[in-house]
Parts: structure tokens; sequence; C-alpha cells
């Protein structure tokens, strides 16, 4: 499988962040994506996760199959940068309603809200070649917005 194909046949991806003393954290969460550089989920500013971000947006995120038997899992490795947004909320209620969820409108993220809409933007992908080599993925095209 290609990066693409790992992203689109998984429903969770792990954020690992880490405070700004850099003490680290992980937390698997469900979420959707748009050009296979962009990842959505939603969260409480007062999860760990999201206070660490809040700290130090930096962050590495793994998206993989955990049912596969030993030795034929396939991942995909990022390097990215988090930030809370309003922009988005769109492509993660399709998703959200494509797996036969709830619909997410702004008013659920926003306000008085306890959630709040993440947005990672990748810099960097691998995937997991033969050899436990990371085999470095081509980002696709930053998305222009007007």
């Amino acid at each position: 499988m290609n990066a693409r194909e790992i992203i689109d046949a998984n429903r969770y991806m792990v954020l690992g962040t880490s405070n700004a003393g850099g003490v680290p954290w992980a937390s698997p969460v469900w979420f959707a994506q748009r050009d296979h550089r962009e990842f959505f989920w939603v969260s409480r500013p007062e999860a760990r996760h999201s206070r660490n971000l809040a700290e130090r947006p930096q962050l590495a995120i793994a998206i993989f199959d955990s049912t596969v038997e030993p030795y034929h899992g396939q991942a995909v490795y990022i390097s990215a940068t988090a930030e809370i947004v309003e922009e988005g909320v769109e492509v993660f209620s399709a998703e959200s309603l494509a797996q036969g969820m709830a619909e997410w409108t702004l008013a659920r993220v926003t306000g008085p809200a306890h959630l709040r809409l993440y947005r990672a933007t990748a810099s960097e992908m691998w995937t997991l070649a033969e050899g436990d080599v990371r085999d470095p993925v081509q980002l696709p095209r930053a998305r222009r917005t007007a």
C-alpha cells in the first residue's frame, strides 16, 4: 500500500505531542483528511494533547492498522504543525456523515462548545520500506486559500 491508501483505509491516527518541557504524550484520535496533507480532529482544549499543542504545536502522527499480524503492518509517519481552526469543519463533517455519524457545524466547535476543531498540516511524510527503512513520500501541493 502507498501512503494515500494507508491514510484512506484507517479511521484513527496517533498524535505524538510534548509539552514545553519536552514530556511526551500519545493520543489516538478519529480523523478526517483533506488532500492527504491536512488532518482534522476534534478535542477538548483541556485534554493533555491539546494543552501540549497549545505550548508546542509541532507533533508527530502515525497512521496504521493495528489489527494485522506482526511484521505485516504498514504505516504512514508524519511530521506536522497543529492549530485550532474553524475552516475545515466541512471536511470533518463530510467524513463523519460518510461513516454514519452526526453532522458537524461551526456551532459545535466554537463559542461555548466544549470541543474545538484541530488541523495538523504535514511538513514531512514517510512510509516504512522493506528492511525497516523510512521511505520519504512526496507531499501533495499545499491548498491555496483565497
